[in-house]
């Protein structure tokens, strides 16, 4: 479904204050929305999240069995060739899970077309919010919290896209079970179709060169290292040689 038309987004400053409406980029936001593509990325990024451990025992990797439990004939009962027989309890199984791969590709042109239907799809919605910048000198839950909340996303799945790593943006909502923080550049058709509410970095969506974000932790200052004595500087052979001949004639002056 696909009909060429413009999106515009609510805007907000970096303290959650509203202001003008943002024109949100026609490249990107043109109206195509594709439910077959959205469907198979998302398959595929599930698929991908599988480690595939699962693993069974045939019968011949149980433990015993080595032998028939009785003789072929003349006890009465069903002939047996082994205890570790799938119909035993504690034998084989048949066609169990063995550990294989569940990974999926999926080609590049779909993903971009999947990705651009996701956002399509929520700005169908009105549920994309763009806000000037992420503005935090160190990590501070409470504070993307209350962001969050002036944005409009109280009880919402909130997905943060934020203009490059930021890592203190990154810790601020990692304990906030509904608020997911990454960069623009790696979002997945997933994740924008997880959230109800996308809330972009506005130097993301113009192109701005992204500013690596340094993480603010409270170190302890390791104490000062001595400061190494400067060594002497070592004697000529020559002085040394010196010094010992002129001690020599002194003690033998003395002894005399």
């Amino acid at each position: 479904m696909a009909d060429t038309k413009s999106f515009e987004a609510k805007a907000f400053t970096s303290s959650g204050t509203s202001r003008d409406t943002v024109a949100l980029p026609s490249t990107l936001f043109d109206g195509t929305v594709h439910m077959p593509a959205m469907h198979q990325a998302v398959k595929a990024y599930l698929a991908n999240q599988r480690q595939g451990n699962a693993a069974t025992k045939i019968r011949k990797f149980v433990t015993g069995g080595n032998q028939k439990p009785w003789k072929q004939k003349g006890t009465g009962r069903a002939r047996q060739g082994s205890i570790r027989a799938p119909h035993w309890v504690g034998g084989g199984t048949i066609f169990g899970p063995i550990p294989r791969s569940y990974a999926q590709y999926v080609p590049r042109q779909v993903r971009a077309l999947a990705r651009k239907s996701a956002f399509n799809a929520r700005a169908r919605e009105n549920a994309i919010v763009v806000i000037e910048a992420f503005d935090f000198d160190a990590p501070k839950t409470k504070q993307l919290q209350a962001l969050v909340e002036r944005l409009g996303g109280t009880e919402k799945k909130v997905l943060l896209l934020t203009n490059g790593t930021k890592p203190n943006v990154f810790l601020s909502g990692r304990n906030l079970p509904n608020v997911h923080v990454m960069p623009y550049a790696d979002v997945s058709t997933y994740h924008v179709l997880w959230s109800e509410l996308v809330v972009i970095e506005q130097g993301a969506l113009t192109g701005e060169p992204a500013v690596r974000e340094e993480v603010t932790k409270t170190e302890k200052k390791a104490p000062a290292k001595a400061e190494a004595k400067a060594p002497s500087k070592p004697k000529a052979k020559a002085e040394k040689k010196a010094d010992k001949k002129t001690a020599a004639k002194a003690t033998k002056k003395k002894g005399k």
